[in-house]
Formats: structure tokens, C-alpha cells, sequence
């Protein structure tokens, strides 16, 4: 039987704030999404204390810090490094592996024979990570990616187990989709549960055992696979390669509200530069940029929500044309009188680089827009080596003034943070 494995990191970002402060073993963390401004990520801990994710951090500091709950700006530097060690420990130990996100990887093991070796590994998997690392994960192992999300579950729920689930019995598999409620399996969302209960599927069990010409005929070829994996039938292959992006977007919330014009376009010309490197370095082009600026939704005032778009007569990736896009589109948009909260640039219609379309017909604006593949090889690899080249439409502050009060050192990526001993 051929065997896969989901190997999903607990509670990734509060987990990553204890690997260097034992002393919060058993405390209550949240960690805040920039500004400080929403609970992105909580322990289990928090979670008992009703601490709901997305939730305005205002509307519950009081209640959770009386409670003697810690709480953490978002240290993203940390947790990409400590994500990066966790998937380097997998690749060493499996030849085929995808990196599903920052806390998640598929393994195929093919190198396993029987679920009682499959059990040992995940063992192994679970107490190297915990060894070399210090974040504690979860893995569950299974015929198809459906069912390791399945047996990843189970294995996040049982009370007193090592954390690794391994399902190859379909009687076992049976009984477990039996308890399980459909808005809990994989791929499916809150629109298409509802759907589905609607028709009388409420559990993975009764998905499992619904007609799959039923299901392709109402539904798509994606649900379709899902039910077929659910019988244990592999049909979602573990993708080695990521595909490339479709879309790239900058965006910040700001610490204080922007009114003004001349305030918001040089931040808006930093989101662009950030944009068009991350462009270069998934070496594609893009053939519009968009602008979008809003409002807080917890304003009391007016609130409005801008958007709108640039396009280039063929792809490009010149940072220049695109601080050029983006200008004329905030120009546009941009009223008067609304305290704006955040901002964001998006990059689209991507398309390799090699390819460059002339059109015969520009507009003025297109007239004016620059390509210089070589010069932009300069500016990134001069960046790269910690030699800043700004340009002059930028905000000299960086991206934005983002607040992070109660952000954690830089333990693993900044010598000036490592940590000491007492």
C-alpha cells in the first residue's frame, strides 16, 4: 500500500515564540498581525480562553492580559527561519516533498512497506523536528492527501497520544468519517458545506458514500477527486515544484489614519518597489498593476474603498514603469477628506520573461515607460549585498511605519539578537 504523510506544525507562530522562552510552556500566547492589530495565530491555551482568531486586538486585551495571557507582534524573519529548518529536516528524510505552506508539508513514503514502519517513521519525523528545531508537530499518515488531513485531525484531537495517526484500514477510515462533519474535510468551504446539507451530506462519511456521477454532474471534478480520495483513491499527486504566482500583492495596514495625498504616495511607491523585486526574483513579468487603498471598517466616518488599474502595452518588470502605474491609479482613486487605513499594490497577467509583445498602438502614458532588464539586474543584485539603492519616489522609512510594540528578537537570522545566558 502506498503511504503519504501530512506533517502540520502546532500552532506554528506561538509555537515558534517558545522555542527560546521555556517559560511560556504553559502560557496563554496570541501573536498580532502588523500594527498590532488582529490575533493572527494563538496557543492552544488562548484558544481554551475563547480568544477567537481574526479578532481586533483592542476588543479583548483587557480581559486576556488580566488573565496573565503573553502577547507577541508578528515576527515573521523568526518564523521563516524556523520554517525553513523544519522543511530542510523533511527533505533529508523522504526523496519526494511539498511544501504546502509556512507550518505544512506532504511526504510521499514510498520507501514505507506497512502501517506499523509508517507509525515508526512518523514517530521519528515527530521527535527529530521536536530535538533539532523545538516545534512540536502533528503528523498524520494515509493512502491520499485527503485522508492525512483526515488522520491529521484525529491526531490533533487525541487526548494523551504521540501526535501521529496512520490510517490504512478502511473499516478504521469508516468509523472516523462517520464523526466527521463535511465542513471539516479539505477543500471544502463554508458555501459548498452548505450546499451539501442541503442535499442531506453532512458527515465525510455520507460524502464518501454519495454517488460519484451525482457528484461530478451538481458539483465539479474537484469535489469529484475529494470523494474518490476519501475511498482511498489517490487522485491529488504531491506537487514537488510550486507553480508559479498569478498575482503578487503588497499591502500594509497603517499605525495612523493617511488623509493626505502627498503623505500615502510615497508609501504607495515603496509597496510598488517590494512588488516589482518579488516580480523579478519569481522571474516573470506582469502586464498590469493595481492600486487599492480603504478605510477602516471600524471607522465611525464615511468609509471608502478605492481600486482600479494600469495596463502595459506588453509585460514588464521594470520598477520604474511600474512606480509610474501605480501613481497615475492612486491619482484616480484617492478622495479627499477619508482617513485611509490601509494600502496595497497588485501585480497581474504574468507571463515569462522571455516573451515581450510590442503593441502598435500607445497611449501617451505608454509612451513613457522604461524596460531595462539590465539595469534591474544591478539595482537587485546591489540590494542583495546590503548596499540599499532607493528610489526617489520613496517613503526613506522603509515599506511603512508599522508598530510592533511587543515584537520577540530576531533569535536565529540577526547576530546583535541572539540569545544569551544569564
Amino acid at each position: 500500500m502506498k503511504f503519504l504523510a501530512l506533517v502540520d506544525c502546532d500552532n506554528f507562530y506561538a509555537s515558534c515564540e517558545r522555542v527560546f522562552r521555556p517559560d511560556l510552556k504553559k502560557v496563554p500566547i496570541v501573536v498580532l498581525s502588523n500594527n498590532d492589530g488582529c490575533v493572527i495565530a494563538r496557543s492552544k491555551e488562548a484558544k481554551a480562553m475563547g480568544i477567537k482568531m481574526g479578532v481586533p486586538w483592542f476588543k479583548v486585551k483587557k480581559a486576556y492580559l488580566t488573565q496573565g495571557g503573553k502577547v507577541f507582534s508578528s515576527n515573521f524573519a523568526l518564523y521563516g527561519d524556523l520554517s525553513k529548518r523544519v522543511m530542510n529536516i523533511l527533505d533529508g528524510m523522504v526523496k519526494k516533498m511539498e511544501i504546502y505552506s509556512i507550518d505544512e508539508a506532504f511526504l510521499d513514503l514510498q520507501h514505507i512497506q506497512n502501517k506499523n514502519q509508517a507509525y515508526e517513521f512518523g514517530i521519528y519525523c515527530r521527535n527529530t523536528i521536536r530535538q533539532w528545531v523545538g516545534i512540536p508537530v502533528r503528523i498524520g499518515i494515509a493512502p491520499t492527501k485527503t485522508l492525512t488531513k483526515v488522520a491529521s485531525h484525529v491526531a490533533k484531537h487525541a487526548n494523551g497520544g504521540m501526535g501521529v495517526c496512520c490510517l490504512n484500514n478502511q473499516k478504521d477510515i469508516a468509523h472516523i468519517l462517520k464523526t466527521l462533519p463535511i465542513r471539516e474535510i479539505w477543500g471544502i468551504g463554508n458555501n459548498l458545506s452548505r450546499q451539501l446539507n442541503q442535499m442531506g451530506i453532512y458527515s465525510a462519511y455520507e460524502l464518501m458514500q454519495t454517488d460519484i456521477r451525482l457528484i461530478r454532474k451538481k458539483f465539479s471534478v474537484v469535489l469529484e477527486r475529494t470523494v474518490r480520495e476519501l475511498r482511498g483513491e489517490s487522485c491529488i499527486q504531491i506537487e514537488d515544484h510550486a507553480d508559479p504566482k498569478k498575482q503578487i500583492v503588497v499591502s500594509r495596514s497603517f499605525r495612523g489614519k493617511i488623509e493626505n495625498l502627498e503623505v500615502l504616495k510615497p508609501l504607495i511607491s515603496n509597496f510598488a518597489v517590494r512588488a516589482a523585486e518579488k516580480l523579478r526574483h519569481e522571474k516573470q513579468k506582469c502586464s498590469q498593476v493595481s492600486v487599492f487603498i480603504s478605510t477602516s471598517r471600524f471607522n465611525k466616518r464615511p468609509q471608502h474603498r478605492g481600486f482600479s488599474s494600469f495596463q502595459f502595452p506588453y509585460p514588464m518588470d521594470d520598477t520604474r514603469s511600474i512606480l509610474m502605474g501605480s501613481k497615475k491609479i492612486l491619482a484616480k482613486i484617492f478622495k479627499e477628506g477619508y482617513p485611509y487605513s490601509k494600502a496595497g499594490i497588485l501585480l497581474s497577467h504574468f507571463s515569462h520573461p522571455t516573451f515581450i509583445q510590442q503593441s502598435l498602438f500607445q497611449s501617451k502614458d505608454q509612451q513613457n515607460l522604461k524596460q531595462n532588464t539590465n539595469l534591474m539586474e544591478a539595482i537587485d543584485a546591489l540590494n542583495s549585498n546590503q548596499t540599499q539603492i532607493y528610489y526617489a519616489a520613496q517613503h526613506p522609512a522603509g515599506l511603512s511605519p508599522i508598530q510592533k510594540s511587543m515584537v520577540s528578537p530576531k533569535y536565529t537570522t540577526n547576530w546583535w539578537e541572539l540569545p544569551t545566558t544569564k
